[in-house]
Parts: C-alpha cells; structure tokens; sequence
C-alpha cells in the first residue's frame, strides 16, 4: 500500500461498492468496500489512515450515527457523504457532522476524485 492513497466505501448498495472501487482503482487508489458500517467498524482500526465514501442511508448503522461514532472515537479520516436522497438541507448536515464533501448520487467522477484529492 506504500505509496497508494487507501479509499474505504461503504455503502448497502453492492453495485455502487463495486462502480466506485472500480473506478477509483483506475485512479490509482487502493479501495476497500464494506455493505455496512458495522462490517467496516470491525474491519478497519479508528487510526487507520485513508478516506471514507460513506452512504447516509443504510440499515443498521446509517451514516448519521457513524460519523458520530467515529467523532467519539477520535477517528481522524476525512468523510464524504453521498446519497440518493435529493433533500436539499443533507449537503449543510453532513458538512455539520464533519463531512469534507458531500455528493448526491448519480454524481460526476471528476467531482467525486477532486473532493478525494482534497482530503489527502
């Protein structure tokens, strides 16, 4: 992994997991994918380094409560939010909750890789 960026997505949606890992391995990213935030939480150390693609609605864990668990765990990793949801107040929310980003899906590439490269 020297040398390469580690991306970590998580999101409910396999299809989303497995477009965006592809594509973000064209960009010469390193990308895990996690279906919930649960399975990500076990997986992956709180001072890990990387960035996290975070889905806002999941079952289980969505992605309200995982920034908060994550501010509570002093988890310093930068978050992008994205989601399907077209409510217009969700972009302030979740730069409120910490967020660097904040994307609604269907989104541009370019978008998605210029937010990444601002958070490293």
């Amino acid at each position: 992994m020297i040398g390469k960026k580690q991306i970590y997505i998580v999101d409910d949606d396999d299809s989303v997991c497995r477009a965006l890992k592809y594509l973000l391995m064209t960009f010469g990213f390193e990308v895990l994918t996690y279906p919930s935030s649960e399975s990500f939480f076990s997986a992956v150390p709180n001072n890990a380094q990387g960035c996290l693609i975070l889905d806002i609605h999941m079952p289980g864990l969505d992605g309200w409560e995982t920034m908060k668990q994550m501010i509570k765990a002093k988890a310093t990793r930068p978050v992008i939010v994205i989601t399907a949801d077209k409510n217009g107040n969700l972009k302030q929310k979740a730069l409120d909750a910490g967020a660097i980003g904040f994307l609604q899906k269907p989104f541009d590439d370019y978008e998605l890789v210029d937010l990444i490269n601002l958070a490293f």
